[in-house]
């Protein structure tokens, strides 16, 4: 029955987990690109009572074993686009595929983002396209991106060249391109808040789009939606309240049997 108390309430601390990464994912539901988690488990050590055993007279062909529980093993970030919003900002950028932006993050680290709602930033060396915290956006060289014309001109092609429309009407290339970046396990980044990612060995090195064979449209005057489904996270909420109400009763049902057993004696 002891066994039963820990076992139950490690189910109930794994469900609180579960409520924990739901109400996240609910909380950033009008987030820009932000992406949904789900949380993963496994089971805890068995102990074996008996264990399978083949004998010339006749054995046990199954072990018996109990259980200790559950843990949590991971949380695996779904990396399914969001739908495209448009909103008639030209500093703002859908990506249409699976790439990351670039951004100089504080002491000149490089972290990664699908978050393509850029500003602009008054520099010594001019006008710098940056993120709502100020982080430089880098181009493919990975370098700032510093414009010196009117931003109402600015076009942002496709495939993320920047140009823009000259007195004449013209179309004058800046020479430049939004870095994009891939991943071969994007599941491997470590998600450092405000929207941004840090590369990490799991995840792999970067492979800038010119060196890789994934393909990528740049989208301008759109954002990425958040990919969290409300209704989804509902049903998923439910269920894991269900869960962590069954292991309270499976705690409540192993302390009313040890009363019993220690009033056998009275």
């Amino acid at each position: 029955m002891m066994r039963a108390l820990w076992t139950a309430a490690s189910g109930m601390h794994a469900q609180q987990m579960t409520v924990d990464v739901i109400a996240n994912n609910l909380a950033n539901v009008n987030t820009t690109a932000y992406k949904k988690q789900r949380i993963e488990f496994k089971d805890l050590l068995y102990e074996t009572m008996d264990r399978a055993r083949v004998l010339p007279e006749g054995g046990r062909p199954v072990n018996l074993q109990v259980g200790h529980g559950v843990m949590a093993a991971a949380t695996v970030r779904d990396f399914e686009k969001g739908s495209p919003e448009e909103t008639g900002n030209p500093l703002d950028f859908y990506i249409d595929g699976d790439a990351f932006f670039m951004v100089e993050g504080p002491n000149g680290e490089i972290l990664y983002t699908r978050d393509g709602s850029f500003k602009v930033s008054m520099t010594d060396m001019g006008k710098m396209l940056v993120t709502s915290d100020g982080y430089p956006v880098l181009d493919e060289a990975g370098m700032p991106i510093i414009f010196d014309f009117d931003l109402t001109d600015l076009i942002v092609s496709q495939s993320g060249e920047i140009s823009y429309r000259d007195e004449d009407g013209v179309t004058v290339s800046t020479g430049q391109f939004l870095g994009l970046v891939y991943f071969e396990n994007r599941n491997g980044l470590e998600a450092t808040g405000r929207n941004l990612y840090r590369a990490t060995a799991a995840a792999g090195e970067p492979v800038p789009a010119i060196e890789s064979t994934q393909t990528s449209i740049i989208m301008q005057k759109f954002l990425e939606a958040s990919n969290v489904k409300t209704v989804e996270e509902m049903v998923r909420l439910i269920v894991a309240q269900r869960a962590y109400e069954l292991n309270s009763k499976a705690i409540q049902s192993s302390d009313e049997m040890m009363q019993i057993a220690n009033n056998l004696r009275r």
